[in-house]
């Protein structure tokens, strides 16, 4: 069984920054697809960021790229999301997810942002962005 625990949410003002982390535990984390995921109230869960499982390819949401950066540490089975010059619209419950595959899994590039591709889920952490 895999386990996500994510941490590092909290408030800040517009304009700042957060680091959140993404600890997994269960199988082989360095085979594993990440991403992160955020849900607003009374909106749908919506993809933000996902990594390969070699940390080789990114994927960011239009709404984040060139703000957020996602990275992943197979030495410490962490994957990390950095945000950068949060906005209020940024408010969210953040999910991190994988897929707990095996890296013969390939995917097309589409597919890192479609939510039933992750099979493993942590529990959130709370952003919230003040103006």
């Amino acid at each position: 069984q895999v386990h996500l625990v994510e941490s590092g949410g909290g408030l800040v003002q517009a304009g700042g920054s957060l680091r959140l982390s993404c600890v997994v535990s269960g199988g082989t984390f360095s085979n594993y697809v990440m991403g992160w995921f955020r849900q607003a109230p009374g909106k749908e869960r919506q993809f933000v960021a996902a990594i390969s499982w070699s940390g080789g390819s990114t994927y960011y949401a239009n709404s984040v790229k060139g703000r957020f950066t996602i990275s992943k540490d197979n030495v410490v089975n962490t994957v990390a999301l950095e945000m950068n010059n949060l906005k209020t619209e940024d408010t969210a419950v953040y999910y991190c997810a994988t897929d707990g595959r095996g890296r013969a899994t390939t995917y097309v590039a589409s597919a890192y942002s479609t939510r039933g591709t992750y099979k493993y889920w942590g529990q959130g952490t709370q952003v919230t962005v003040s103006s």
